[in-house]
């Protein structure tokens, strides 16, 4: 078979440039839009939850408020709401959209991701202790597949459109366009080729560009990083590093066993939900800043607004908080969460050393641990350098950002794996790590590819009939079935012919013969085939016993060679 990229006519070119321009623009208005509203949106309910705050003295306790987790209550009965109104079993995030890009088919939940989103703009809009990015990639992801869906004559494969819904919500979020394109192949196409970089670059251009004229174009993060030596900042930067990267694997490993744990109290997701507000409630009577997306508490950790201690207490209560919500049910993402963590770690740091003498750059070390635990968290590193030195300006920052990400981000990677959300798959039964082409031939069933042209016989029948029908098919290998078609055994032309002709065929079948099930999938039967000596390998259905067919080697070979080259057509045109 032939690979290569397609040659086009001058007309073809320009018709092809044309469709690819107004996808990525309109994928970008669209994402933009929604995505600036939902940030705007957060920012309404937040100040309103904290004005109600002073409305209500009676509801002051412990020098804190209840406020919160009333608040917290409220959200958790409306993510019940959305949960029945959707029909979702589980939230959509990330995962789901690196999962979509993956597979040959591309398919993305449409309904999922919107009741998904919903539910993270509740989640927030509450107070819940999770993060606004996450989400928004996903919609991106989800508006993506939904615009692919509605013009079915477009020759620009799905992930290509979830790619650019994906860069369109990171540049919106962060008005950081370049980290958006970079972060889209990074982090979840995984792969580069000119015809999806083309639309995602227009998609985040466009997105930056519509949020700036539309919304305002306040940066984010308020960072006035002027230029420093940056060489004596390197042994630290290298030994924070590793301390961020057990950070971020000690924030993952938190998420994971909080959704174990509720999953093992076997409650309803309500009560779970409910139980999550309430203690984020409670400890938000002290320490209010755990709540939300921690983009303000991120400021003022970079203003070095917050004591020594208090550093410290941050950031595990934000660590345990967000595990908490995330693994009980109070949906969000965990980008800003993560950013929070490693702002606080790295503002904790920076003042240990002043306090024992030694200085260190302004900012420095929090920016660090900013992009070091998100780095390794969601599997990006270059994508959130490039977010700091975008928000920054600043290449010494941006060079100091990417000493501590790269280190982390190998730690975690050598204990952990690639990402949260690659673990999150692979709990599933995903594995991203073997590439495309292993993942669309261990999600195809074998049942696909089995044949029926095989020889079979009843259990009554002689030895003498079986080699004729072999010699007549020019087979070598046969299979014993009974009137019902349960598999019996299966027999070889080589041993009958040395055994009596009158003799029963079943008392001259192989012992423990290779078989596979018809749920299997090709790599499974691949794994099998390597091993696997004869002509035919027979598929069973296990729980009846039935025979279905059977498959050779050729066959699950063909299969293989056609998923690898719809794989090289997707990656390379």
């Amino acid at each position: 078979m032939k690979h290569g990229i397609q040659h086009y006519s001058l007309i073809q070119a320009s018709r092809f440039v044309f469709i690819t321009l107004l996808t990525g623009m309109g994928i970008g208005l669209s994402v933009s839009l929604v995505a600036s509203m939902f940030v705007t949106g957060l920012h309404f309910f937040t100040n309103h939850r904290h004005s109600m705050e002073g409305y209500f003295p009676s509801l002051q306790i412990a020098g804190g408020s209840l406020v919160p987790m009333i608040w917290l209550i409220c959200a958790a009965f409306l993510l019940w709401g959305i949960r029945r109104m959707f029909g979702i079993a589980r939230w959509h995030g990330p995962a789901d959209s690196i999962f979509g890009a993956h597979r040959l088919d591309n398919e993305i939940d449409v309904k999922a991701g919107v009741g998904s989103t919903i539910a993270a703009f509740i989640s927030l809009g509450g107070g819940a202790s999770v993060g606004q990015y996450g989400p928004l990639v996903h919609f991106g992801a989800t508006v993506g597949t939904y615009i692919r869906q509605s013009f079915k004559n477009i020759t620009i494969g799905t992930d290509v459109f979830i790619g650019c819904g994906v860069a369109a919500a990171i540049a919106a979020g962060f008005h950081a366009p370049i980290a958006g394109i970079v972060f889209a192949h990074e982090a979840v196409l995984r792969h580069f080729s000119f015809r999806a970089l083309t639309p995602i670059a227009i998609s985040s251009i466009t997105s930056v560009w519509f949020s700036t004229a539309i919304f305002g174009g306040d940066p984010l993060f308020a960072l006035d990083a002027s230029a420093t030596d940056l060489l004596p900042m390197v042994p630290i930067l290298l030994a924070s590093g590793l301390l961020f990267g057990v950070i971020a694997l000690l924030f993952m490993l938190a998420l994971f066993k909080s959704a174990a744990i509720g999953a093992k109290t076997g409650v309803s997701p309500l009560v779970l939900s409910l139980m999550a507000a309430v203690i984020c409630g409670v400890v938000a009577i002290f320490v209010p800043e755990i709540l939300g997306s921690g983009v303000v508490e991120i400021n003022l950790i970079f203003d070095g607004s917050y004591a020594v201690g208090f550093l410290f207490l941050l950031f595990v209560l934000k660590l345990l908080a967000t595990s908490l919500c995330i693994g009980f049910g109070l949906f969000g993402g965990v980008f800003s969460p993560a950013a929070m963590i490693g702002a606080a770690a790295g503002g904790f740091v920076s003042k240990f050393l002043a306090s024992v003498g030694i200085v260190t750059v302004p900012y420095l070390l929090p920016v660090a641990g900013f992009a070091a635990v998100t780095a390794a968290v969601v599997g990006a590193p270059i994508s959130v350098v490039l977010v700091v030195f975008e928000l920054t300006q600043s290449y010494d920052f941006a060079v100091a950002a990417m000493l501590a990400a790269v280190i982390a981000t190998f730690f975690t990677s050598l204990v952990f794996g690639h990402s949260f959300f690659d673990e999150q798959l692979l709990r599933r039964g995903i594995d991203l790590s073997r590439g495309r082409g292993n993942l669309e031939l261990q999600s195809q069933s074998i049942s696909c590819v089995v044949s029926s042209d095989f020889i079979s016989v009843r259990p009554d029948a002689k030895t003498k009939d079986a080699i004729e029908e072999l010699i007549k098919a020019q087979m070598s290998e046969g299979y014993c079935i009974d009137a019902n078609n349960k598999f019996i055994g299966k027999f070889a032309l080589t041993e009958l012919l040395s055994a009596p002709y009158q003799a029963s065929i079943a008392q001259h079948l192989m012992a423990d013969p290779v078989m596979l099930d018809h749920a299997a999938s090709v790599l499974q039967a691949m794994e099998v085939a390597s091993n696997f000596v004869g002509e035919t390998i027979p598929i069973i259905n296990e729980e009846t016993g039935l025979m279905i067919g059977v498959v050779s080697e050729a066959n699950i070979f063909d299969a293989y060679l056609t998923t690898q080259s719809q794989v090289h057509d997707l990656e390379h045109n």
